[in-house]
């Protein structure tokens, strides 16, 4: 995933909290927010909850790759991923299947 499609800044991760626009499944809660900026963006939490810093970041790797391997079309939007706790224990092909058939019912909306 590129720099450029990350959100990083805290008042653009509160902006799209507090739209509560938002869809889950069995691993991830999504929330999602139209931008002006002609690409889509994607922020991804994991709480301290889920273990230590290596196991969090093993996890936010696995959803950039499953995000940059999709070949789906995301418009112009924000997405917020936040992870479960069930996704700690999941294996690399369900939390693919399972965000991309979330992303997909997303961009079909």
């Amino acid at each position: 995933m590129k720099k450029r499609n990350i959100v990083k800044e805290k008042k653009d991760f509160d902006i799209i909290f507090k739209l509560r626009n938002q869809t889950s499944s069995k691993f991830y809660y999504i929330y999602i927010k139209d931008n002006d900026l002609n690409k889509f963006r994607f922020g991804i939490c994991v709480s301290k909850k889920l273990g230590n810093a290596v196991t969090r970041n093993k996890l936010k790797r696995r959803v950039k790759d499953i995000i940059d391997k999709s070949k789906l079309h995301f418009g112009s939007k924000d997405y917020i991923i936040v992870l479960k706790k069930s996704a700690k224990s999941a294996k690399y092909l369900e939390l693919k299947e399972d965000l991309i058939s979330v992303l997909k019912k997303i961009i079909d909306r």
